[in-house]
């Protein structure tokens, strides 16, 4: 502060003593004071606190002026430009002209007054002086050290960033043109960009966008008198033909800046440059463009695609079209209320040159972002689409040659589609029509496929593109494409023959799948279409490959809304010829299935064809599949994949059951509940191989729900084998509740606080332990488990709930006696307990006593547990008696106690 309150003394001192002097000591006075003000400035950290800051910046300001005109007065160009150079280099004769411009440089950082005087000074028009020198005049360096360069380019930097803080001001603009080098500078970078000096491009370009942006009437009237972008525009047709495209890019761009942005003060640049073929120029220029390296003269190249996009909103007139507006629309579109916000297409000749450019050019970065340009425009105003559409009509145009263009150039072309469906809520018939015959004709796969996809988006988004594809004839396309791939198919099943198709053409076959499951969702006519075609049986064909399987079977539950027993007939019988091992096409079989079992219109087309039979069947190929430890193929299958299978072929027999006195009749009458026992008691965890070890006592007694909780939530190392019969139970427990088949029942269970923290190196082990509870997510548990459960407050509800399927209890009696394993007899002891004791719970209210006797359970307990019912000794000799009374106070007939 007190270096700071010393010089402004010193300042002041200047300012009384400077009319007296004569400008030889003015100059030298001034020159002695500046060493001082830098050194203040650099000591205060760029802070500049000094009263008279305005004055001094007019001073200094002058000075330099004066000097550099001494320098320039006279002498030749190449002279010029070398005298300057001196002037302004740190070790000139003590240093002045590099000490007068780091002083105005720095001042002209300050505030806008300060900048106002520099202005004011006659700097502006003396520094473009000097830029014109330093960019048409490259001099030969006698130096080529380090210490020279970097001294060259911080002059360099301080000058350019000076006129940039000179120029970005209108008023710094009109002071630059009483150099009447501005033209001059323009046309020579239009004329001599390959002669110029190499170091002083960019600045050049720096600066003259600055001003372009900064304009004035005065400015743009100086311009036009001299014809300036004419002669510019003439020189770079020149150019264009001798130059890398890179090079003739950027001299372009700097013209095409003083073109655009002189439009919102006066029109008179652009008339000059289109009155002038400069679309032409441009259109020739961009051509060049095409094959250039990724990032090679690409800002430039940019820089010209974004003007030209602007320059199409440049008009005086709004465009004046009509289009006829094809029906049917989607419902919430209204043209009337198609609003401008101004950013309306104004100037066609512009767009005309991208559109060109789109047509003849191959190039996928220049048809890329003149996509993204169509985009940018209609995303100023929803009217462009049509105002470009309806007179132009480049999408409708391009979709005649998107198949030439690279892929990513195909796909950014179909999302510029959709989004006319999705974003403008507008059905352009027209081209969709032409998309079809691309996909038609299937020129190129990868596109057909792209198209395809758009196609599918749009039909995903509103159901009146399922009759609007339909009546134009896509759907019909669709049915005889597959039905050609399907019989490819039959004749390759089992075969691996090398002319089978992979790749985009297999994509093909997915999305056509796809098109067709969302062209027939929901719309019962167009399934008609599907049935009537003969298409089922081929449709069917497409099930085994996994790929195909969604789509497929997505077709085929729309099938069931027309016919539900040919539905039933091709997924039981898809069920029953699958191998043993496709146990991923029978999971995804009967998922779809028990979708379809939802509506109980589906259960009568169920049980005639013979689905419940099917499903046992299911679990009849499974015989042995759980055993410990796995033999033979089951052993790469893995216990969680089989007991999911189990899992959804009793949820497809809960399903069909429920709610359904016929089925329920059907299934106890025909002997399919014993059927189903026999089947589960072969899986390979229950006991089957004769006499068993009997303890006597028990060491501990567990409840069947803790049973449940340790095998679901507790790190016990229970055997595999009871895990895997504990889950069986637990299914059958909720099917006797109807429950099973619901997905709403499944619970999702967060783990306690202390399962939370298990290192993640035991999450194997956890996933082996909740087979069907738990999902892989890397080798991390999930932080939840969709659980077969409640909670604790739930079961105590359900204890006393209605028994839906009586049959089901039955079938955990018939395997209560398997519940065994050699080695393990106190634990099988344990559960059977546990077991007969949670059936005693089932059995509590009059009603359900009811229902359980008249499904047989009496004699089903005396013939399935006949040697502990018999023997008092057992341990299950009790609680079977218990449960045996209860049940025979129920028994109304004589015949059925006896």
């Amino acid at each position: 502060t007190l270096l700071w309150e010393t010089l402004g003394k010193q300042f002041v001192e200047y300012e009384q003593m400077a009319p007296f002097l004569i400008p030889e000591d003015q100059q030298r006075r001034l020159l002695e004071f500046l060493p001082l003000f830098l050194e203040a400035w650099e000591q205060s950290a760029g802070a500049i606190i000094f009263p008279n800051i305005q004055l001094l910046a007019s001073e200094v300001s002058k000075l330099l002026t004066k000097e550099i005109k001494r320098n320039l007065n006279g002498k030749p160009a190449e002279e010029a430009h070398l005298a300057l150079e001196q002037l302004l280099q740190q070790k000139g004769e003590a240093g002045d002209g590099h000490l007068l411009l780091k002083s105005v440089y720095l001042l002209s950082q300050t505030d806008l007054r300060t900048m106002w005087n520099i202005i004011g000074s006659g700097l502006p028009a003396a520094l473009m002086q000097c830029l014109y020198l330093f960019f048409t005049i490259p001099l030969k360096k006698t130096s080529d050290d380090r210490e020279t360069r970097e001294d060259d380019a911080q002059i360099q930097e301080m000058l350019v960033q000076l006129m940039l803080n000179m120029y970005k001001e209108e008023q710094g603009v009109e002071e630059l043109l009483a150099a009447d080098k501005l033209q001059s500078l323009i046309i020579a970078t239009s004329s001599l960009w390959d002669q110029c000096s190499h170091s002083w491009k960019v600045p050049t370009g720096r600066v003259l966008r600055t001003i372009s942006k900064a304009q004035t009437k005065t400015s743009i009237v100086h311009l036009q008198a001299g014809d300036c972008i004419k002669i510019a525009v003439q020189n770079l047709f020149t150019l264009a033909d001798t130059l890398p495209a890179c090079d003739v890019c950027e001299a372009a761009s700097i013209v095409l800046c003083f073109v655009k942005d002189s439009y919102p003060v006066s029109s008179a640049l652009l008339t000059e440059f289109e009155n002038n073929d400069g679309y032409q120029l441009l259109l020739k220029i961009l051509l060049r463009c095409e094959g250039l390296q990724q990032n090679e003269g690409n800002p430039y190249l940019d820089e010209i695609l974004d003007m030209l996009t602007c320059l199409s909103t440049c008009g005086k007139t709004e465009l004046k079209v009509s289009g006829n507006i094809v029906h049917p629309q989607l419902p919430h579109f209204d043209f009337e209320q198609t609003h401008s916000s101004g950013m309306t297409v104004k100037n066609l000749q512009p767009f005309q040159v991208l559109q060109s450019i789109f047509q003849r050019s191959n190039d996928q970065h220049l048809c890329g972002r003149i996509l993204a340009a169509i985009g940018t425009i209609w995303a100023w105003d929803r009217v462009n689409f049509f105002l470009l559409e309806w007179t132009l009509q480049p999408i409708n145009q391009f979709t005649d040659i998107i198949h030439f263009k690279p892929r990513p150039v195909q796909v950014q072309f179909f999302r510029l589609v959709e989004s006319i469906v999705l974003d403008l809520s507008y059905v352009p018939h027209e081209i969709l029509k032409k998309v079809q015959y691309l996909i038609k004709e299937n020129i190129v796969p990868f596109c057909t496929l792209t198209a395809l996809q758009c196609l599918l988006s749009m039909t995903q988004k509103d159901l009146l593109f399922s009759d609007i594809f339909r009546d134009s004839g896509l759907l019909g396309l669709l049915l005889a494409l597959l039905r050609k791939e399907a019989k490819i198919l039959r004749k390759s099943a089992g075969t691996h023959l090398p002319g089978l198709k992979e790749g985009p053409e297999k994509e093909l076959n997915v999305v056509m799948l796809k098109m067709v499951a969302a062209l027939t969702a929901r719309s019962v006519r167009n399934t008609v279409v599907l049935k009537d075609y003969g298409m089922v049986p081929y449709v069917k064909i497409f099930l085994d490959d996994e790929c195909y399987r969604s789509a497929t079977l997505s077709i085929l539950e729309q099938l069931s809304v027309i016919s539900c027993e040919e539905y039933m007939s091709i997924i039981i019988g898809a069920l029953c010829s699958s191998t043993q091992w496709e146990l991923q096409l029978k999971l995804d079989l009967l998922k779809s299935l028990l979708r379809i079992l939802e509506s109980p219109k589906s259960h009568s087309a169920f049980r005639t064809c013979s689905g419940f039979n099917g499903l046992l069947s299911l679990l009849s190929d499974m015989e042995g599949a759980l055993q410990d430890p796995p033999s033979g193929q089951w052993a790469a299958v893995g216990q969680n994949c089989i007991l999911e299978l189990v899992l959804y072929t009793l949820q497809g027999i809960t399903a069909a059951l429920h709610l359904d006195p016929v089925n329920s009749n059907f299934f106890h009458r025909n002997g399919l509940f014993e059927k189903m026992a026999e089947d589960l008691g072969s899986l390979g965890c229950f006991w089957t191989e004769g006499k068993r070890q009997i303890p006597m006592s028990l060491e501990k007694k567990r409840t069947f729900e803790e049973f449940l909780d340790t095998t679901f939530c507790s790190s016990e190392p229970f055997p595999v084998w009871l895990k895997n019969c504990i889950w069986i139970l637990n299914f059958l427990d909720h099917m006797v509740k109807g429950t099973l088949h619901q997905e709403s029942y499944f619970k999702e269970r967060k783990p306690e606080t202390g399962e939370e923290s298990r290192d993640d190196q035991e999450a194997p082990q956890a996933q082996e332990e909740h087979p069907v509870a738990f999902k892989r997510q890397g080798n991390k548990l999930p932080a939840s488990a969709y659980m077969l459960w409640g909670n604790p407050e739930e079961k105590l509800e359900m204890r006393d709930c209605t028994i839906v399927h009586p049959g089901a209890v039955c079938v955990m009696v018939r395997l209560l006696p398997k519940l065994y394993k050699e080695g393990h007899a106190q634990l099988s002891q344990e559960i059977q307990c546990a077991l007969v004791d949670h059936i005693q719970s089932l059995v509590k209210s009059e009603k359900s006593r009811q229902v359980m006797c008249e499904s047989g359970l009496l004699s089903t307990i005396i013939t399935s547990c006949q040697d502990a019912f018999c023997s008092e000794s057992h341990p299950l000799h009790l609680p079977l008696t218990r449960v045996f009374e209860k049940l025979a106070s129920q028994a109304v007939e004589p015949h059925v106690l006896r």
